[in-house]
């Protein structure tokens, strides 16, 4: 049962501001809770994960085709401005975690932050969820996804960068628009798209495999984004091999060029939709990829044996 909480920490006040912009101007109410699982899982084929994990419920950003929205109806609230202004903290989100991974029916199957919710919203700057469940995954090498709008995601890249290097950790950025202007009139608690682009760089630079959600595309509002948000994705990657192997970036790009085909898949990177429009929305982001030189590909998933508890990994 989600109490109430009346003097919620302020994530505008903590030493992470500057990842967080200015505070809007509008009324916040915080819930904290104890969850009994943490963990949620599907079977879909639609989806492209198992298991999810949401540190909180609701979401400040307050994306408005957000379809997690009718979640907070079963908290007897409403869809609209109660999911981005009545927000739950599951404040043991850790611990479940770290309970789920000590049965011994855990497989180390790779998590998905976050399926309903933003991991990386401004409360996340104050409780630091998101945070202590990333530790849990390190301890015992477990593989994760993430996406987020948030730029406070930087403020991990420590944590992340220790899990890519003993299991598996990929960061998709969502960006679906290119100008802050349209994103800020859609979502409008989210970072600015210039921070996401700062943040996918800074994580790229720190060696996580990262990727860009297009999602949603809307018909007759950004299709025509595509190519931008493709050219400032491929610069990201450009920049960070010539800066680490300058004498073999033309090699790669030439090799880039004449990559076609593949399989779509991984996190964030199904378009779903019908008729003649959304085949010209599909041919073009297609034939955009091609003239950038962006295969398209699965992430690659690591073997379940990455995955062990603390005590096998320091012994005594």
């Amino acid at each position: 049962m989600a109490r109430p909480v009346s003097n919620p920490p302020n994530p505008w006040a903590s030493e992470h501001v500057e990842l967080l912009g200015e505070p809007p101007d509008a009324e916040l109410q915080v819930y904290e809770e104890q969850a009994r699982s943490i963990l949620s899982e599907n079977d879909s084929p639609d989806l492209p994960f198992r298991w999810s994990l949401n540190p909180y419920r609701g979401c400040f950003h307050g994306c408005s085709y957000c379809y997690a929205r009718p979640g907070h109806q079963y908290l007897g609230w409403g869809a609209g401005t109660d999911f981005e202004r009545r927000i739950v903290a599951k404040t043991n989100a850790a611990e479940r975690l770290r309970a789920q991974f000590e049965r011994r029916s855990w497989r180390g199957e790779r998590i998905a932050f976050s399926g309903v919710t933003d991991c990386y919203q401004p409360l996340e700057a104050s409780y630091g969820l998101t945070r202590a469940c990333l530790e849990v995954c390190r301890d015992y090498r477990n593989p994760i996804v993430l996406i987020t709008k948030g730029a406070l995601v930087r403020r991990d890249i420590d944590l992340l960068a220790q899990i890519a290097e003993r299991a598996d950790a990929v960061v998709y950025l969502s960006i679906p628009f290119a100008e802050d202007e349209i994103a800020g009139a859609l979502e409008p608690w989210a970072s600015p798209v210039s921070k996401r682009f700062e943040a996918l760089e800074a994580l790229s630079a720190a060696g996580v495999t990262t990727g860009v959600s297009l999602a949603p595309l809307v018909p007759g509002l950004n299709e025509s984004d595509i190519p931008a948000i493709l050219e400032r994705a491929r610069e990201v990657f450009r920049e960070r091999l010539e800066e680490a192997l300058p004498g073999r970036a033309r090699k790669v790009f030439s090799a880039l060029a004449d990559m076609r085909g593949g399989q779509r898949g991984g996190f964030g990177q199904r378009m779903v939709g019908q008729g003649s429009r959304w085949k010209v929305v599909e041919d073009l982001f297609r034939v955009h990829c091609r003239r950038l030189g962006l295969g398209d590909r699965e992430v690659q998933q690591r073997e379940v044996n990455s995955f062990q508890r603390p005590g096998d990994l320091f012994p005594g």
